[in-house]
C-alpha cells in the first residue's frame, strides 16, 4: 500500500474509508479482498459482481444505471453509492505493506505462482506434447 496515505494522513487528515472490488471471476477473489482489507487496517466496502451487462452499457457510451436502471448490476451499483455515501469519516489510516507481502498473500490464495510451480506446469505440458506427438 503506498506509503503516502501515511504522509498524507498526517499532514492532510487522508484517510482510507476501505475497498471495493470489482470481480474479475477468480479463484479466492472474495477471500483475498476481505484479507487485504484486514491487513490494511481497513474493510472491505463491496464486492461488485461481474456482470456483462456493463459491456453493453460501454459500447452505448452510457453507465449501467442509464443503459438497464432496473437491472441487478444497476442495484449494484446503487448498493455501493449507498455504502460509500454513509461510510463517509469512518476511514482509517491504513496498515503499509510491502510488495513482498502482497505477493505472499497471492501465493497463498493461489493467484500467484512460484517460479517452481511455473517450471513444473511447464515441464508437465511439455511432457505431454511429447508423449502426444510419440503416439
Amino acid at each position: 500500500m503506498p506509503r503516502a496515505f501515511l504522509k498524507y494522513a498526517q499532514s492532510g487528515g487522508v484517510r482510507l474509508g476501505g475497498l471495493v472490488c470489482n470481480e474479475r471471476q477468480t479463484d479466492k477473489e472474495l477471500e483475498l479482498a476481505e484479507a487485504l482489507a484486514a491487513k490494511l487496517s481497513s474493510k472491505l466496502i463491496h464486492f461488485v459482481p461481474r456482470d456483462n451487462i456493463v459491456q453493453h452499457a460501454e459500447l452505448r457510451r452510457q453507465t449501467v444505471i442509464e443503459y438497464a436502471p432496473d437491472s441487478k448490476q444497476a442495484d449494484e451499483y446503487r448498493q455501493l453509492a449507498s455504502k460509500i455515501h454513509n461510510n463517509s469519516g469512518q476511514g482509517t489510516i491504513p496498515t503499509p505493506i510491502t510488495m513482498e507481502e502482497l505477493e505472499q498473500m497471492l501465493l497463498d490464495f493461489g493467484i500467484m505462482k512460484t517460479e517452481e510451480q511455473q517450471l513444473a506446469e511447464l515441464a508437465a505440458k511439455e511432457a505431454k506434447r511429447v508423449a502426444a506427438v510419440a503416439s
